[in-house]
């Protein structure tokens, strides 16, 4: 891939329009909607242009969020509205869900009436729910009837949905009672019920859960599709494992961003202003996290005057409990991801990562100590560092099992916000930890 953007630059910068249809003539339009990320706006609107008209709608349905809205702006309803009846619903969904309100309502106008009720709605659930992700694109079929009219309905109607693994069977009232495996066809014999053979244990994913539910669901269970039903178990779409993928990547590319206190929608190529607009914010909250650490420095101005040695070892400390407190973070945010971390088990963790902390706390102040004698032959700084660590690493893991806990219960992102507020706790603690132990017993 990174050749193939490279003559695609190549061939902009030079204007060989003829080559640059020619190559993404071979393209999959995954392919294409990659490289279309990989450039700056210019040069966008030029690739664009080399498209053919017949690809547009599949390489918007496969660009990310944020360079689909760009290219999506420069379009008229009546475009959109043709795209999103070329592509598949749930892609569909995902496109128009990029718009303003008052677009999406005359891309609506815009289309049939059939493709309008279907969108409409899904369009209806929260994007991140089972709902916002399903497709309506689902076969169903009765329990009383055989294998063999099964096999002569599927004939009849020509072609069956992409990622088609398995029937959904259904009452009279449209509830979902069961799901019959398609390679069963081949295999069983076709004057059989369908009755006899269907799948009757998992009763389908509720319409309200998240798009992290239904990734677990489909992880734990090993599915390829799954049915959507609503509260009285009515059959509304289904959901094909295409579409949790996405899921998967966009929390993976989430959390990742969340780091650095961006978010998924952050485009690598968009113009220098925007990119710094976006993160002023993180960058005034860590700069008020850095006054906050300077200003309990300072208290001991005293001490690192008189105490030189303070100021040296003083990084080791906040270094030391900062990274003890990442790892517990990062233990707990993950397994609040997975589900595996609730209230009944949260005391447990706590007390368990305490201990983790007061293990390595001792062990590690011993080789600070040993370090800090050596080095300042001074026994009480050795000792001071060593009590300094053992506190700031048990007060680390408590802050990393903690934090992330009660960021959820306040409904925040703990993966956005987690690592700035853990890293004030433990330079904070580590200081005054550090410093107050040695203002107390080196000061004159």
């Amino acid at each position: 891939m990174h050749a193939l953007l490279g003559d695609v630059v190549d061939a902009l910068a030079q204007n060989e329009h003829d080559t640059l249809r020619t190559v993404l003539l071979d393209l999959h339009p995954a392919e294409t909607a990659q490289i279309l990320e990989s450039l700056p706006s210019g040069q966008r609107d030029v690739l664009w242009d080399q498209i053919h008209e017949s690809a547009h709608a599949d390489v918007l349905a496969e660009a990310e969020d944020v360079v689909r809205a760009g290219r999506m702006e420069k379009l008229e309803p009546h475009q959109l509205a043709a795209f999103a009846q070329d592509i598949e619903l749930d892609d569909a969904v995902d496109m128009l869900q990029d718009l303003p309100d008052d677009v999406v309502s005359d891309v609506l106008e815009a289309m049939d009436a059939q493709n309008r009720e279907r969108l409409e709605l899904i369009l209806g659930y929260d994007e991140d729910s089972a709902g916002g992700l399903m497709n309506t694109d689902v076969i169903t079929i009765r329990p009383d009837v055989s294998l063999g009219v099964v096999i002569r309905y599927l004939r009849r109607m020509g072609e069956i949905p992409e990622k088609t693994n398995r029937l959904m069977v259904i009452d009279r009232d449209n509830r979902l009672i069961g799901v019959l495996r398609l390679a069963l066809l081949i295999t069983e014999d076709e004057d059989d019920l369908v009755s006899a053979h269907m799948e009757t244990q998992f009763p389908g994913i509720p319409v309200t859960a998240s798009g992290h539910e239904v990734a677990q669901i489909f992880e734990r269970r090993d599915l390829i599709s799954a049915a959507v039903v609503d509260e009285q178990g009515r059959l509304l779409g289904r959901i094909t494992v295409d579409d949790v993928m996405d899921v998967i990547r966009e929390e993976g590319e989430r959390s990742l961003m969340a780091t650095a206190g961006l978010d998924e929608e952050d485009d690598a190529f968009e113009r220098a202003i925007v990119s710094a607009r976006r993160r002023t914010p993180w960058l005034a909250a860590n700069l008020a996290t850095a006054l906050l650490a300077a200003w309990v420095i300072g208290l001991f101005e005293g001490a690192l005057q008189h105490v030189v040695a303070l100021a040296i070892m003083m990084p080791v400390v906040a270094s030391m409990g900062g990274i003890a407190g990442s790892q517990t973070l990062t233990v707990v945010i993950r397994g609040i991801a997975l589900g595996q971390i609730g209230s009944r088990n949260a005391r447990w963790l706590m007390t368990k990562e305490l201990a983790v902390g007061a293990f390595n706390g001792f062990l590690w102040a011993l080789v600070v100590a040993g370090v800090a004698f050596y080095w300042f032959g001074d026994s009480t700084l050795g000792l001071i560092a060593g009590a300094a660590i053992v506190i700031n690493l048990v007060a680390a893991a408590a802050a990393g099992a903690s934090i992330p806990l009660i960021l959820r219960r306040l409904k925040i992102d703990p993966a956005l916000a987690g690592s700035v507020i853990l890293t004030t706790v433990t330079d904070v603690v580590g200081f005054v930890t550090f410093l107050g132990l040695g203002t107390l017993f080196l000061m004159p």
